[in-house]
């Protein structure tokens, strides 16, 4: 060896750790994080309850009628969802919170009257929750 190439040798020594060890905990924790990303979106994947609107109709100014379809896992147990109507400029002229009652079909449709702090062009479900 050279004198620069021991200079270095000598500054900056050989790792503690073997090279095998370090890839080995690179590796195990890379399939440790994706195992648990692949739980995580299928768990979360198909929830409890979900809804959407099938239909709204405008009324009147004060007043749109709002369909939604409401889908369960298990239709014996109550939900809520909530509605949301909103005006031409996407700001939120109505919110109501709607029960769903227990029954013995996993798909119902709502109908609900919402009144509006003035005309509503838009209805959404914005989520919706068991119990």
């Amino acid at each position: 060896m050279n004198d620069a190439a021991d200079r270095l040798a000598r500054r900056y020594p050989p790792s503690r750790v073997p090279r095998g060890v370090v890839v080995g905990l690179v590796a195990a924790g890379t399939a440790l994080g994706l195992g648990w990303l692949v739980w995580a979106a299928l768990a979360h994947a198909t929830p409890a309850v979900s809804a959407q609107v099938s239909a709204f109709t405008v009324v009147s100014d004060t007043t749109i009628r709002v369909t939604m379809t409401v889908q369960r896992e298990d239709p014996s147990v109550p939900a809520s969802c909530r509605v949301i109507a909103q005006s031409t400029d996407f700001q939120p002229v109505a919110e109501q919170e709607v029960p769903v009652p227990p029954s013995a079909v996993a798909l119902a449709n709502i109908e609900l009257d919402l009144t509006t702090l003035r005309r509503a062009t838009s209805a959404s479900v914005s989520g919706c929750q068991v119990g």
